[in-house]
């Protein structure tokens, strides 16, 4: 299902994500986006995997495994990475965030089986004792022009403690009585924050932030968004087959160059002091009402292929859009051709984010 589609029948719509069960839409995802520019949206990203890891060598043996420097982090900071396989490629992008006695990482539902055969396969728990948390824990996004005031409402935080906190910084705080982690996220265009917390206190921190005023979202909200912003999801936009540079993680800020070695860091330090990628994540513009396919084929003008389409949306603002890899040579605003069922159209390159209208 393209993200953007209008879906018929009783609400809220339920799909299927990497075997888990996700909330698509409340019945009207026009509203649910909206939100995001007039108030807040509300959505449950508890399909996205949990681990703790314990111990005064968890940085350490950490930051062996993935592209940031874990062992820069001070309690109430976090940070971006990705965790690749010996030949550079990418098994899972991952949040961290440094907690005063542990490491809390979550990450990507499509990348859940690959980032834990990795931590198996490199991580000696007798050293860096880890443990699944994703069943004990749940967490909730909130986005939009009031996410801070309504969150600081729930949490009886003051909106500075919030604005002052950095990407991936997070504060202890308690909504409805339970205790809760939240963390200021950079993945929308919008201000936005998750927060962790026991699962069983989904249903008072909900409706807590539900009462103050944040309107329900799916997932297919979400994803407009979150393409408008560019950022990849694994398993659509990027995967295995992925070398950080391709995916943008250096302008995200999940590479480290100063720290010290990690599984693939050979591929990754070549490609910045040495080369470059042959392909690129980019945008790409349509200005109709129908969203291409993912992995529908993208032609040069002239016929030749040039790459294909990953995550795609309707979105309210700027029409059909998708995130695109592309051969590097592909200029921004050039036009391309994308292959469909129904013939060809076309559209036309852009930088990440999307341009703001």
């Amino acid at each position: 299902m393209t993200a953007g589609q209008i879906v018929s029948g009783e609400y809220p719509a339920v799909g299927v994500v990497a075997g888990h069960s996700v909330t698509l839409h409340y019945g009207n995802i026009a509203a649910e986006y909206a939100s995001l520019g007039e108030g807040a949206m509300l959505i449950d990203r508890s399909v996205r995997g949990r681990m703790r890891f314990d111990g005064p060598k968890a940085a350490e043996m950490l930051t062996g495994l993935v592209t940031n420097d874990v062992l820069a982090l001070s309690p109430g900071h976090g940070q971006y990475a990705a965790a690749l396989s010996p030949k550079g490629r990418i098994v899972a992008d991952v949040r961290i965030f440094a907690r005063t006695d542990h490491l809390l990482i979550d990450v990507p539902p499509r990348a859940r089986a690959g980032w834990d055969a990795l931590v198996r396969k490199y991580i000696n728990p007798r050293v860096a004792p880890y443990i699944d948390v994703a069943a004990e824990m749940r967490q909730l996004a909130i986005a939009g022009v009031a996410a801070r005031a309504i969150l600081g409402g729930a949490a009886g935080l003051a909106r500075e403690a919030l604005a002052g906190l950095a990407p991936y910084g997070h504060i202890d705080a308690e909504i409805g009585g339970r205790p809760a982690m939240i963390v200021r996220i950079p993945d929308l265009d919008a201000d936005g924050y998750e927060i962790f917390f026991p699962s069983d206190a989904f249903g008072a921190v909900w409706q807590r932030l539900a009462a103050g005023g944040a309107t329900p979202g799916g997932l297919l909200a979400w994803e407009i968004a979150r393409i408008e912003n560019g950022r990849p999801e694994w398993g659509v936009d990027i995967d295995e087959t992925t070398i950080p540079q391709e995916a943008n993680l250096e302008e995200l800020h999940a590479i480290s160059y100063t720290k010290g070695c990690y599984t693939g860091q050979e591929v990754v330090a070549r490609i910045h002091f040495r080369g470059h990628v042959n392909r690129h994540l980019r945008g790409l513009r349509l200005g109709h009402s129908e969203a291409p396919a993912e992995r529908a084929v993208l032609l040069s003008l002239d016929g030749k292929q040039i790459g294909d389409v990953r995550s795609s949306a309707l979105s309210p603002r700027m029409g059909a859009i998708a995130l695109i890899m592309v051969r590097r040579e592909i200029e921004m605003e050039t036009t391309v051709v994308v292959e469909g069922p129904n013939g060809t159209t076309q559209g036309q390159v852009v930088a990440l984010p999307f341009p703001q209208e």
